[in-house]
This record gives C-alpha cells, sequence and structure tokens, in this order.
C-alpha cells in the first residue's frame, strides 16, 4: 500500500520576475516563428529592477530589429503597463525606464548538423506524470495554480492588489486543505480572505496572507527574474523529478521542451487503465533514438515498470504536437500541463 502523507506545492503568477523572464522569451520566440517555423532558438531572459538581458543563440530566416518594441508588449500583456507604474511608482517594473542588454548570438553549426539529421538538439532526462483524478494532475498543483489564477485575474481588475503573486497549498490524505499560503501585494491593507475561500472550495485549518505582514515591493524591482526558475511549478510540484531544464526559452528541436511535452502525452496514455504513471525519457544530441524510455504505473498500491520505444524522431514528434506555431506566449501564459487534453492532443 502506498504510504499516506501530506502534499504540498506552491504556484506563481505571471507577473513574477521568474515567469516575466520567461514570457519574455516566449515572445520572441513567438514572434521567430511567426517569420520562419524552423528556427534554432535558445534564449535566456534575466530582469532586474528595468534592466533586461537576452542571452543565448538564434539561428533562422528571421529579423529582429524590433526587440525593444516586443519586450514591451509583453510586458504590457502581464500588466505591467503605464497605468501599472503610476499607481505603484517605484515598487514595480517600471516599462518605459527598460534598459535592454542583447547578447543574442547563433547557434553552433556543431549542433545544427546533428538537427538536420532529425536529431535531438540537446541530450537530457524529461518526466510525463498524469494521475486519474478529474485534474489529470496531482490534486495539491492544481489548487495552488487555481487560486494563483484567480488571484491574479483579481488584481488585474484592482487598484490595491499587484500582480506578483505566490500561492501554496497544503493537502492531507482526504484532501482537505491544512495550509493555504497567498503572498500578494497590496498598496494597503485588504482582507482577501473570504474570497480565497470561495476559490478553493472550502475553508483552510491555516490561512496565511503575507506572511511577513507587508508586502508592497514585488516584481524585478525587489526579486531578480531568471527563466526557467520556477519548473516544479511547470511541471509536477514535488509529485515526481523534474526532467530536463526550462521548456520556456526553446524551439521545438530542444528535447527539454518537446520531449518533456511528449513524456506528458505517454503518461496520459498509460494512464488509462492505472491510478497514476510517470514516464521517464532520455535523449541524445543529435541522434533521434532514445537511450532509454520507461514506464511507470501505479494501481491499488502497486508499481509496475515497463521498458518501452516509442517512434520519437523529433520532426514527428514536434509535427504531431504542433509545436511549429507561435503558440508559446499562450502556452506560459496558461501552464505547459494545460496543452494536452485528456487523449494527449493538442488543445489550442
Amino acid at each position: 500500500m502506498e504510504n499516506k502523507m501530506n502534499r504540498t506545492a506552491e504556484y506563481v503568477s505571471l507577473g513574477h520576475p521568474d515567469k516575466i523572464a520567461d514570457y519574455i522569451s516566449c515572445a520572441l520566440l513567438d514572434e521567430c516563428l511567426r517569420q520562419d517555423q524552423n528556427v534554432r532558438y535558445a534564449v535566456e531572459v534575466m530582469v532586474k529592477n528595468n534592466h533586461i538581458i537576452l542571452g543565448g543563440e538564434i539561428t533562422g530566416n528571421i529579423s529582429l530589429r524590433h526587440t525593444r518594441a516586443i519586450v514591451k508588449r509583453a510586458l504590457r500583456q502581464i500588466g505591467y503597463n503605464e497605468q501599472y507604474h503610476q499607481q505603484w511608482q517605484d515598487n514595480a517594473i517600471d516599462i518605459n525606464s527598460l534598459k535592454i542588454t542583447n547578447l543574442i548570438s547563433a547557434q553552433s553549426a556543431e549542433i545544427r548538423q546533428g538537427i538536420d539529421a532529425d536529431g535531438w538538439g540537446d541530450q537530457g532526462v524529461f518526466v510525463g506524470y498524469a494521475e486519474k483524478n478529474e485534474y489529470q494532475i496531482n490534486h495539491e498543483l492544481y489548487m495552488a495554480k487555481k487560486l494563483n489564477q484567480a488571484l491574479y485575474q483579481k488584481a488585474l481588475n484592482s487598484n490595491n492588489l499587484g500582480l506578483d503573486i505566490k500561492t501554496q497549498i497544503t493537502l492531507d490524505e482526504n484532501d482537505h486543505i491544512i495550509t493555504a499560503i497567498a503572498a500578494i501585494p497590496m498598496l494597503k491593507p485588504e482582507d482577501i480572505s473570504a474570497f480565497i475561500i470561495e476559490v478553493l472550495g472550502q475553508k483552510p485549518q491555516q490561512l496565511i496572507i503575507n506572511g511577513t505582514g507587508r508586502y508592497s515591493c514585488h516584481s524585478s524591482i525587489a526579486d531578480c527574474g531568471i527563466t526557467g526558475r520556477k519548473l516544479a511549478c511547470d511541471f509536477y510540484s514535488t509529485a515526481c523529478p523534474i526532467g530536463g531544464g526550462s521548456p520556456w526559452t526553446k524551439d521545438p528541436s530542444k528535447a527539454d521542451l518537446t520531449l518533456n511535452l511528449f513524456a506528458r502525452k505517454l503518461a496520459l496514455q498509460y494512464l488509462q487503465n492505472n491510478d497514476k504513471c510517470i514516464v521517464y525519457l532520455s535523449s541524445c544530441i543529435g541522434k533521434s533514438q532514445l537511450p532509454s524510455a520507461v514506464v511507470k504505473t501505479i494501481k491499488n498500491g502497486r508499481e509496475e515498470t515497463t521498458n518501452i520505444c516509442p517512434d520519437c524522431s523529433p520532426k514527428k514528434i514536434i509535427a504531431d504536437l504542433k509545436l511549429n506555431r507561435p503558440i508559446y506566449k499562450k502556452l506560459c501564459r496558461q501552464g505547459l500541463m494545460s496543452y494536452l487534453n485528456r487523449k494527449g492532443k493538442p488543445a489550442f
């Protein structure tokens, strides 16, 4: 039998500095894909105060002459517009005081030759997870995300609440909420307890809002944001290992994006007659065949592990999952696990 234990997961809003960085990279990737669906893209972003650093590699039939405009549009879409800065002043990023440092170069020709031969653009390990419930994901992560997205929408329509939001949910073995934690900027104290309880559908045993007592300075003013630093939120929290690197900064030839999604697709497929499923994949740079592919299923507390041999041609998987499209801002906004429906097909 499985050991019963409390489970905790956290989630962060699009206004969190690390997600600002992810979203900017996704905005640049979408623009590249509009111009060249076969672009090779790997761009990391760092945001601190009003300074944004872009570093990485891009190769393709593209032009990014309007990088500043793309970055500013991304910030406005998050909600960090002129009106927001007027409201929060020096407590949040200022869209009109941006300094952008561009350190982007071309992709290595040695990597390109492997991709052109239908090999993966990187080596690594990747994990997909699915759980048989109405969410197809671990319940604690679903609840942390649900609360976070509700607070983010509330903040977008508020003159008092800020956009840099973190939520955390701890459930007991019966899925009762032991602790709910929310960190959300406030210009002045506001009691949002009733709103949180309504969103969660139950009253937590303990509800903590802004544990330090005051939270006003936020976004990149209070915290440096870097791409790929919220992978536990992007993937499955602590329900299973995290595989690969950041999916937000890569074109589909990079395994960090595509094989993590493919592992999720396989997990959904193998879940049909089981309670939980975890899929482990590994890749070799320049090769299409995977060194390993393992499925672990759990049913009634019993585990079964099987080696599999899926068709892992990068071109085939990229085509099947429709990843050579400018969908990455939407994916970053909605969450990586939102992309595949219950049958493992692209949801948009």
